[in-house]
């Protein structure tokens, strides 16, 4: 059966989360492999904003493992409080970076990325993973991402 995602081109991003979420939602009830769900909820992030680069890494041997993704190439390995994602998993926060080349640390996996949220995957009060978002614009995301997306990853069976 073919899966298509409906959006509408002129919402504003609030809208087109409230339009996207519940048909990913949908799309990944009933399916209870992580891998098949994280990668079609990559697929759709990417396809509906057109971000640069969309993906998870999960926490394997106290490393982040690269999962499922959309976009160019990417870092297979990150180190706890290494880089974006890795200092996210390590406080158990979001972090929203307006412009990746002035953050501390930043691991450059893509010359083409400027701006990233990263939001961890918490069960259990244990960060398992974390949602990557990369974005070629400067000043990309925002409290309505972290929102949105926050609710998104609460929905996954893990």
């Amino acid at each position: 059966m073919a899966e298509d995602l409906t959006l509408s081109t002129s919402l504003s991003k609030e809208e087109k989360y409230k339009e996207l979420i519940p048909q990913l939602k949908a799309l990944i009830t009933g399916e209870d492999d992580l891998i098949a769900n994280l990668s079609n909820i990559s697929a759709g992030l990417k396809e509906a904003f057109d971000f640069l680069w969309v993906g998870f890494y999960l926490v394997k041997n106290e490393e982040l493992v690269l999962g499922p993704f959309q976009g160019p190439v990417a870092c297979t390995r990150i180190q706890k409080g290494k880089g974006v994602c890795g200092i996210a998993w390590e406080k158990s926060e979001t972090l929203i970076v307006p412009d990746v080349h002035k953050f501390n640390g930043h691991i450059t996996c893509s010359s083409l990325s400027n701006s990233e949220i990263v939001i961890p995957i918490l069960r259990n009060n244990k960060v398992i993973g974390v949602l990557d978002v990369d974005s070629a614009e400067l000043n990309t995301f925002d409290k309505i991402d972290e929102t949105y997306l926050s609710l998104l990853l609460d929905e996954i069976n893990c």
